[in-house]
């Protein structure tokens, strides 16, 4: 799935999470799990997403269950690519 390594990329580029990012699936717990993705990392990454997959992202599009796993975070990225 290149949506899923693609969004371990922006993860791990923006939060700077080195190596971690290579053990990250679907189901790893995102806000609240990792400490380096506070409410300031959300706006970087959201920036980031937008900037690698060329899409728009709205206020009204961001929840807290958007970053609850990177597989959320992944469907959250499909959704808005194939929109």
């Amino acid at each position: 799935m290149a949506t899923l390594d693609d969004v371990k990329v922006c993860l791990g580029e923006t939060l700077q999470l080195g190596d971690r990012v290579h053990n990250f699936d679907p189901a790893t717990p995102l806000f609240g799990s990792i400490p380096e993705l506070d409410s300031m990392a959300v706006v970087a990454l959201i920036t980031a997403i937008e900037e690698h997959f060329d899409i728009v992202v709205d206020d009204d599009d961001i929840s807290a269950e958007t970053f609850e796993t990177v597989g959320s975070l992944c469907r959250f990225v499909e959704h808005k690519r194939a929109s």
